[in-house]
């Protein structure tokens, strides 16, 4: 029974670490590797596709490369924090020459009232994973900061354990090994 025991909290341990692990891969390391920003959905506005709570992972792009279709993230005012991702219905040309996009959120039944300019543009969503966004609206920066850092030690201290309860168990099987001998 207690083996059964032991197997059942590795197998658990094991799905913690590669579920936690997958998640900082996906949230933290690939945008950060790229270039890319991570965004959390907040609203319905692009249901089904992207739920409230969906992780959207930017990659910054040129205008000329978006395409009808293609789901950008964009300032609602250029110069402030604020964004919006939604995607784009149409393109076009401004009579000063300004190329501007046209959005809307698939849940939605009308255009965004503003045409979406060159500098508003962060990006077109890369990547998406459902409820992970959750977590980062959750955690303001210092506390995502914080969990980095706790989910990071806590599998170096897992690791650790693993190795020298390895070591424990060789040296153990050793010393048996040599009793053997002597008994003969």
């Amino acid at each position: 029974m207690r083996r059964w025991w032991r197997i059942a909290v590795q197998v658990v341990a094991w799905t913690v670490i590669l579920g936690v692990g997958a998640a900082l891969v996906a949230a933290v390391l690939v945008p950060r590797l790229v270039g890319a920003t991570p965004y959390t959905v907040l609203t319905g506005s692009m249901r089904p596709e992207l739920p409230p709570g969906t992780l959207v992972v930017v990659r910054p792009v040129d205008m000329d490369d978006i395409s009808v279709g293609d789901t950008i993230t964009y300032q609602l005012r250029s110069g402030e924090p604020a964004v919006v991702t939604h995607r784009v219905v149409a393109s076009g040309v401004r009579a000063d020459g300004t190329a501007v996009l046209t959005t809307r959120g698939d849940a939605n039944q009308v255009s965004d009232a503003r045409p979406v300019r060159q500098e508003q543009v962060r990006g077109r969503v890369w990547y998406a994973v459902p409820h992970l966004g959750r977590l980062n609206t959750a955690l303001d920066p210092a506390q995502r900061q914080t969990a980095v850092h706790a989910v990071a030690a806590g599998l170096l201290l897992y690791s650790a354990w693993i190795v020298v309860a390895g070591l424990v168990a060789r040296g153990a099987s050793a010393r048996r090994g040599t009793v053997k001998e002597e008994a003969r």
